[in-house]
């Protein structure tokens, strides 16, 4: 019995992937949940596993393509001693890949797992309508923050969808226009960066292309502002060491995070708004904290998400992020682990930084950064004393959330940080 293996959806804001490596080919068996090939999104690198056990015995996208999410890039056959079939021989026409299924096969068909609602039929809609519908939430949300039509730009994505990419350029070629409109005499733009003897000339990666165009496309949503407040962790620090040698038998590392990341969950409870999304002229409030948590890896950045992190204990939260971290080092994270985030955390603190300014993670409104905890001469009390401080700044959304806002949101973190209650762990 053959099984479709279908392109994941590896984020909220994610059409398309690319296969970065086929770890099985043509003929192989490969057993279920066994990695059966290696995507990249602008949100994470990872192995795919295959949805069942058989012979792969067919590949429909190859190594370097790009295809849509629930797009059908290989078929495994489940029956006993299958095989991949013959390759055409030399000089022969090579079969088509697939043979389309009649329309009433194809509507009789129910959708992969996990996909969203099944569009109407291509037939029936106009070219203006499939660009609109084939286009992401960031790319409608750009469109709508700089009143663009989307039917006016040329998709270069795959049947004509238009990407990050396209619409970003579209905006640059209309403020280039503009300004040389206004200043003639403007110098011309210095072009591309000369290649002298000696330097190396290295692509960037997909996933570091990615990247760049989510964070582009953020600075041109989001309002950015920054917030930086100064807090004492002698108390959680002294708590640290109380508790690190007990956590570490029950297999968690204590660092500072889990007790941050608690801190940041009474904050949102506090401050909702700071949980919140914005969808066009509407706000919607989230009812789950799912946090985000930034993970450096060799080749990139990426941000897998503790899901429901309130009901979680200290133990509970130092255990699923240092098993995410883990995971996403290894490429074993699941699509689920990278999508649905509500607020992020990134901690530039753990390579000596005092503080950073981040970029908001889109559709979120607010991200966290944490510098690093070092001890440093204060005033206590009109004396002087040494605490264990450190800088924590938050980036936020200025559409949605006022200085007034975000100042609370942080004063309730440092209270929670400078107070932190012994019985929470």
């Amino acid at each position: 019995m053959p099984t479709n293996v279908f392109m994941p959806q590896m984020g909220e804001s994610i059409t398309e992937g690319t296969i970065v490596r086929w770890v099985k080919k043509i003929g192989d068996h490969v057993d279920r949940d066994e990695p059966l090939f290696e995507i990249s999104t602008d949100k994470v690198d990872a192995e795919i596993p295959s949805p069942a056990a058989g012979v792969l015995t067919e590949i429909r996208a190859k190594e370097g393509e790009t295809v849509a999410v629930n797009t059908v890039v290989a078929i495994i056959d489940e029956s006993p001693g299958a095989v991949a079939p013959a390759p055409a021989a030399p000089g022969t026409a090579s079969a088509p890949a697939a043979t389309p299924a009649p329309k009433d096969a194809q509507a009789a068909a129910p959708p992969p797992s996990g996909s969203g609602p099944v569009p109407p039929a291509a037939e029936s809609l106009s070219s203006d309508d499939l660009r609109r519908q084939k286009s992401s939430p960031v790319v409608r949300r750009i469109a709508a923050e700089h009143g663009v039509d989307i039917t006016q730009i040329d998709g270069s994505g795959i049947a004509g969808r238009v990407t990050k990419q396209d619409i970003l350029e579209f905006i640059d070629e209309g403020g280039k226009a503009a300004a040389s409109a206004q200043a003639p005499s403007a110098p011309a733009h210095a072009g591309p960066s000369p290649v002298r003897a000696g330097d190396d000339v290295v692509p960037m990666t997909l996933m570091r292309r990615r990247i760049a165009e989510h964070l582009i496309a953020s600075r041109r949503t989001s309002a950015h502002v920054h917030s930086v407040f100064e807090i004492d962790f002698s108390r959680v620090a002294r708590l640290r060491d109380a508790k690190k040698a007990e956590y570490e038998r029950a297999g968690a590392k204590l660092t500072y995070l889990p007790f941050i990341v608690k801190a940041v969950v009474a904050g949102l409870r506090a401050v909702p708004v700071v949980n919140a999304s914005i969808d066009g002229d509407n706000v919607i409030y989230h009812k789950d904290i799912n946090i985000g948590i930034a993970v450096a890896l060799d080749w990139g950045l990426i941000v897998p998400v503790v899901k429901q992190a309130d009901e979680k204990s200290i133990l509970g939260l130092s255990r699923a992020m240092h098993d995410l971290a883990n995971r996403a080092r290894s490429k074993q994270l699941k699509p689920d682990e990278v999508q649905g985030g509500t607020f992020t955390i990134t901690n530039p603190g753990v390579f000596g930084a005092l503080f950073g300014m981040p970029i908001i993670s889109q559709p979120q409104v607010a991200i966290l950064g944490i510098g690093a905890v070092e001890k440093r001469v204060v005033v206590v009390d009109d004396a002087i004393a040494i605490r264990a401080m450190a800088y924590l700044s938050l980036g936020y959304d200025h559409r949605l959330i006022d200085g007034a806002v975000a100042d609370q949101f942080m004063s309730v973190v440092k209270k929670q940080i400078e107070t932190f209650d012994p019985a929470a762990l």
